[in-house]
């Protein structure tokens, strides 16, 4: 009973989490209109004969009548800059219904035009083959590609930066560019639809996701996102921290010492890029944060290894715990908490990566099994249920034949609650969706492959970008890793 509990709990949360932002946004509204409501009320109902005084005011006072028009007018501006602002990602019955939230909606013109503007808007909308969703991916981005990059003829570490990661500048041109050419960014399980059947077991078919004609749907994902002791001094940002708004952004420590907090990274870059572009987003979907655990998440140390500090503990580990004696593991753990609830509610889900950055086809069954208890018991706890396991270094359970329901780790993934299995290929698109499961193939825009498109030994990326016109000055020459 406890695991069909779970399934239908995944089944309705991405929907949840789609809707909770435009609740809000109808609680707001109300709220406002009943705060108005009551303020009045108090005023004019301390004595019996307020109604008649209030009468004689308002009528001896035309500027009281007046203020009350123009706020109620304020209000209806809101809500419509709010539902022209839902609408622009493609969510046309989520803004329609935040319209007819209003009281008396059908008697304002701009209310009752903008209902029909965004009901014939949805009627032009086409549905795109979900099995022709491309899914791209990043691992951190380099902030400072002097520090990144140098040395890596001796540097195994910034030979490595140079292959596996992007630059902020080439990150930001790639969302431009993607976004001038019509792609629009989706959420990985908006490309099946789920049901569940009367014995608690999951099915999927092709989901249903309508844009204007034209528009091409794409998948985001960003592997590792855990700020790594060997990112330590190489010119990344050190970890995901709140705002005073309650965002998520980024803390960089600068090769002078001095730490600043910034848009340093994937997540704050491109919240910012869609709040700015709501239409480059459908339903305000972001991306998918794949996981491992050994060092933590998010830049906080939550693996209780800190904490108990067994004999093989890695030496990084050992060395940042010497240098950081104040540490807490309850203290790290909640302030992750606290980032990962903030991302969810931007519209970022998470995912496992292993939890020990393990290749899946080539450890046993039983290294699997003690990595996945370790990841949800480590990690799950942090950032919530998750459905989707993203394969660390690509490797995939099998090749790109149906999987075979018989293999044994397959079968220990699905009875653990995983039913999107995501690899890496270089391949333009590759989605299966099966009746119990699903599995998308993603493409890794990283140093590597930008420069192999622009030297001309690969032509993998043209469909969604010119390579030449997104690789930073700052790029040396990308060298075999061997």
């Amino acid at each position: 009973m406890e695991e069909k509990r779970n399934y239908k709990r995944r089944r309705k949360r991405q929907q949840r989490e789609r809707q909770i932002k435009i609740a809000c946004m109808i609680l707001v509204v109300l709220a406002v209109i009943g705060t108005s409501l009551i303020i009045k009320s108090c005023t004019t109902g301390k004595k019996e004969n307020t109604k008649n005084t209030n009468t004689v005011e308002t009528a001896a006072n035309p500027k009281k009548k007046e203020d009350n028009t123009k706020e109620k007018e304020n209000q209806r501006q809101q809500l419509l800059a709010q539902a022209n602002q839902i609408a622009a990602g493609y969510d046309y019955d989520s803004a329609v219904a935040l319209l007819q939230s209003y009281d008396g909606y059908e008697n304002y013109t701009e209310l009752t035009d903008a209902i029909a503007s965004y009901n014939e808007q949805k009627a032009a909308c086409v549905p795109i083959n979900v099995e022709e969703v491309t899914h791209i991916f990043y691992h951190s981005l380099v902030v400072d590609p002097d520090r990144a990059f140098a040395n890596q003829d001796s540097d195994h570490q910034a030979k490595g930066n140079n292959q596996w990661m992007t630059t902020i500048d080439e990150f930001n041109k790639i969302t431009q560019a993607m976004y001038d050419e019509g792609y629009v960014l989706v959420n990985l399980h908006d490309i099946a639809q789920e049901t569940v059947d009367e014995n608690g077991a999951v099915h999927f078919s092709p989901g249903t996701i309508l844009l204007p004609p034209g528009k091409k749907a794409y998948v985001l994902s960003i592997d590792d996102l855990s700020y790594y002791h060997c990112y330590e001094n190489y010119g990344f940002a050190s970890k995901i921290v709140l705002d005073e708004n309650g965002k998520p952004k980024c803390e960089y420590i600068q090769a002078d010492g001095t730490t600043v907090v910034g848009d340093y990274d994937v997540v704050p870059l491109l919240d910012k890029f869609m709040e700015e572009h709501p239409d480059g987003a459908y339903h305000g979907a972001r991306g998918t944060i794949a996981l491992t655990g050994y060092n933590g998440i998010l830049g906080y140390r939550t693996d209780i290894s800190y904490q108990t500090r067994p004999a093989d503990l890695y030496k990084d580990k050992v060395k940042w715990l010497e240098n950081h004696p104040e540490f807490n593991l309850d203290q790290e753990r909640s302030e992750a908490k606290k980032v990962a609830d903030a991302m969810k509610a931007e519209g970022w889900s998470f995912a496992s990566h292993t939890w020990g950055h393990l290749k899946v086809a080539s450890i046993s069954l039983e290294q699997l099994q003690a990595d996945t208890t370790r990841w949800k018991e480590n990690v799950e706890p942090l950032v919530g249920n998750t459905d989707v396991i993203i394969f660390a270094h690509g490797e995939d359970l099998g090749d790109w034949n149906d999987y075979d329901q018989n293999n044994p780790k397959f079968q220990y993934l699905k009875s653990q609650g995983y039913n999107f299995f995501c690899n890496v290929d270089s391949r333009e698109y590759g989605v299966q969706i099966r009746d119990n499961y699903v599995r998308q193939t993603r493409r890794n825009i990283d140093g590597y492959r930008l420069y192999q498109n622009v030297i001309g030994k690969e032509n993998n990326l043209s469909d969604l970008f010119n390579a030449a016109d997104i690789i930073d000055s700052k790029r040396p020459p990308v060298l075999p890793l061997g």
